[in-house]
């Protein structure tokens, strides 16, 4: 039923203006619309994130949006840190670190916040 639909991603934040600026001018995202100071919607490649003022901004303590980018991890590391974007780094078992890139076996992952405090990361194919 679903298996064949698009799905879009939801994040919740306080402040609607600074959650533009960070998506837009660090992470680079496109808004495609926006409804007033609730909505804006950003385009990520053939995604949609949705990007709303609530106030349970910031609670998930999981990750609520993954990007994969190849082989990129490293260098899209240093766009974002060069952004001033700070990573987390989680002590996981099975993985080391290698900077802020965490790597078990094949995959490499590195995980940051936004300005509410939602867990984002990136991610080798």
């Amino acid at each position: 039923m679903l298996g064949n639909r698009d799905a879009a991603a939801n994040i919740a934040v306080r402040k609607l203006d600074v959650a533009r600026r960070f998506y837009e001018d660090t992470l680079g995202l496109t808004q495609v619309a926006a409804e007033g100071e609730e909505l804006v919607v950003f385009r990520s490649g053939s995604s949609t994130i949705n990007v709303y003022r609530s106030q349970y901004a910031g609670t998930n303590q999981a990750t609520a949006v993954t990007w994969d980018v190849g082989d990129d991890v490293e260098s899209v590391v240093r766009a974002l840190k060069s952004k001033g974007v700070v990573f987390e780094h989680y002590d996981m078992p099975d993985m080391k670190r290698e900077g802020d890139v965490h790597i078990a076996g094949d995959m490499k992952v590195a995980w940051f916040k936004d300005p509410d405090g939602n867990i984002l990361n990136i991610v080798n194919s």
